[in-house]
This record gives structure tokens, C-alpha cells and sequence, in this order.
């Protein structure tokens, strides 16, 4: 199979397998050359079972074996060399696959930093084991290479497919990376965590619903009631945009203030303890109910999301 400059050794073509409509968790798909591969609806490029067996010169029977060997309390030796070599990557794996439903059958995604640790222990820690055709996939894919080449052959672009209900929050956080000087943090960006946790159950950020602005307004009275420029140092202001389809864009360029990170420690027990514990995040979203601009049900699963965190 050669693509895009990439020659991916040992595959010859064999009949699509039947495929239907993924119900769950796959964005895009294709089969080349008999080596299935996609990506999965958060971004994760993956190969099929087959497809990587087939770049590792294995037999698809000797993965199906591995991975039921994943879970077991007594890992067998291939099994730890893999997970030691993904835990030197800072990863870990519940499972070497995400199952999907297609046509009512499951279907198991690999993900590619799995594929990458396979490919890797077939190359180099196999033993008498070790496949060839695994070698010289590996140099041709290691790093972000297979990567990269699952998402040009299946054409999907990483700086576009963002999922809709999670667009005006990416929009945000593209507009405010970097914007914070060194040493300093801004609010929207230590808020990040809060809003990723509400959109997790299914809340997300619109032009309606900031919270950064309550938290901002909040933590400065916080800031000026307890004096902690003397202690902590000065706040300055630094440039903030909102994107142009929020209403709030309307006044920008914003100049709200940002906090030298030696206050950080304190702005987040006052986040936990103070905005939330004491109940003016609720307040906020009372408030958003009131208007009109939130459901009230909103607000109920917005307080249980975050305080059950």
C-alpha cells in the first residue's frame, strides 16, 4: 500500500469486509489495501483488528489473543512489555480498543497509540518473535506519521472537526491561547476545567451562559477586599476577544485583568470553597434562569455536575 509517500509494507488487497453505519463513536472510515482505519468522533485515529495485524505481520487471531489477555491480574510478559511501553508515553489503557456498534454487531477501534506500541514491540521486544514486516512499518510510522496518515486518507482535518456542541467553547479557547502575558493566569483559561466538566454532561458554554465573567467580577472584589496585590503582587490587564458571533464582541477588545500566577493556589480554594461552596455560582445561575437565558433544568444538572466533581 503506498500513499502520500508513505509505503506501508505486507498488505496485499483482499474484499472489503461488510460494513454498515457506525452507530457510535466513529466520525469517518475507510478500508485500503484491506487495512481498515478512522477516526473515532473525538478525534482518535484508529486502526481495525485486522488492518493491524495485517501492519504487524501477525495473525488477526494472535491480537484477538492479546487483547483478551489485557484485563487478566497475571499479564503475561507481552502483555507488561506493552503496557511499559505506553506508560513510558504517559499512557494507559483500560482496554487496547473502544468497542462500537455497527449494524447491531460490536466492531473494536484500535487507537493509534496502541497500534504504535504493538508495532513497537513487534519490531524491537518479540523475541523470536519479532516480525519484519513490523520493522519497517514502524520506521515508516512511528511518531506522528501513522497518525497523520489515517487522517489524510480518511480526510479528516483536526482544526475542523470540532463537534458543534463543544464549537463556541474551542472558539474561545483559540482566541485567548497565549493572550495571557508570562507569569500571569487569566480567568477564562483557570475556568476551562469547570466548563469542560459541565460539557462532559452535556451542558455546554454559549453566548448565554459565560461563567468566567461571574467568576472574573467576583474573585476581583475578592482580590481588592483582601488586599492580595501586597502579598501576591500586582494584577495587570491584558487583551481578550470573544468570537465575533457572541454579542459580548461587540466591545472588543475586552481588558479584563489577569493574576500573577503566584496567586493561583489561592484563586482556585477560593473557586472551590468561596464562588461555589458558598453558594454564588448558583446565584449566577439563578440568575441566568430568571432571564430567561437558561432552562431551569440547566441550572439544577449544571450545580450537580460540577459540585459532584
Amino acid at each position: 500500500m503506498e500513499n502520500n509517500g508513505l509505503k506501508v509494507v505486507g498488505v496485499s488487497k483482499l474484499a472489503d469486509p461488510k460494513q454498515g453505519e457506525l452507530s457510535l463513536g466513529i466520525e469517518k472510515q475507510i478500508e485500503i489495501d484491506g487495512v481498515g482505519m478512522g477516526v473515532l468522533s473525538d478525534g482518535t485515529p484508529f486502526l481495525t483488528g485486522r488492518g493491524l495485524a495485517r501492519l504487524c505481520g501477525i495473525r488477526h487471531f494472535a491480537l484477538q489473543e492479546l487483547t483478551g489477555e489485557w484485563l487478566d491480574q497475571a499479564s503475561k510478559p507481552r502483555v507488561t512489555r506493552l503496557k511499559e511501553i505506553l506508560a513510558s508515553r504517559n499512557i494507559v489503557l483500560q482496554s487496547p480498543y473502544v468497542e462500537v456498534i455497527q449494524n447491531g454487531a460490536a466492531v473494536y477501534a484500535y487507537p493509534e497509540t496502541f497500534c504504535l506500541a504493538l508495532l513497537e514491540y513487534y519490531s524491537l521486544d518479540a523475541g523470536s518473535n519479532v516480525k519484519e514486516q513490523a520493522k519497517q512499518n514502524y520506521r515508516l510510522l512511528a511518531g506522528k506519521a501513522l497518525r497523520d496518515f489515517i487522517y489524510s486518507q480518511v480526510g479528516y482535518d483536526p482544526r475542523q472537526d470540532v463537534p458543534d456542541a463543544w464549537r463556541q467553547f474551542h472558539d474561545r479557547v483559540s482566541l485567548t491561547y497565549n493572550s495571557v502575558p508570562a507569569g500571569y493566569f487569566g480567568i477564562f483559561k483557570e475556568m476551562a476545567d469547570m466548563i469542560v466538566t459541565l460539557g462532559q454532561s452535556g451542558l455546554h458554554i454559549d453566548e448565554k451562559f459565560v461563567p468566567d465573567i461571574s467568576v472574573g467580577i467576583n474573585w476581583s472584589k475578592h482580590w481588592v477586599a483582601k488586599d492580595l496585590s501586597t502579598s501576591l503582587g500586582e494584577r495587570i490587564k491584558y487583551e481578550h476577544n470573544y468570537p465575533s458571533y457572541f454579542p459580548q464582541a461587540m466591545s472588543n477588545p475586552q481588558e479584563p485583568w489577569c493574576y500573577p500566577d503566584a496567586a493561583l493556589g489561592e484563586f482556585r480554594r477560593w473557586v472551590r470553597y468561596d464562588y461555589i461552596g458558598d453558594g454564588r455560582f448558583a446565584k449566577y445561575l439563578d440568575g441566568k434562569v430568571k432571564e430567561r437565558a437558561l432552562p431551569a433544568s440547566f441550572a439544577q444538572l449544571a450545580i450537580s455536575a460540577y459540585t459532584e466533581e
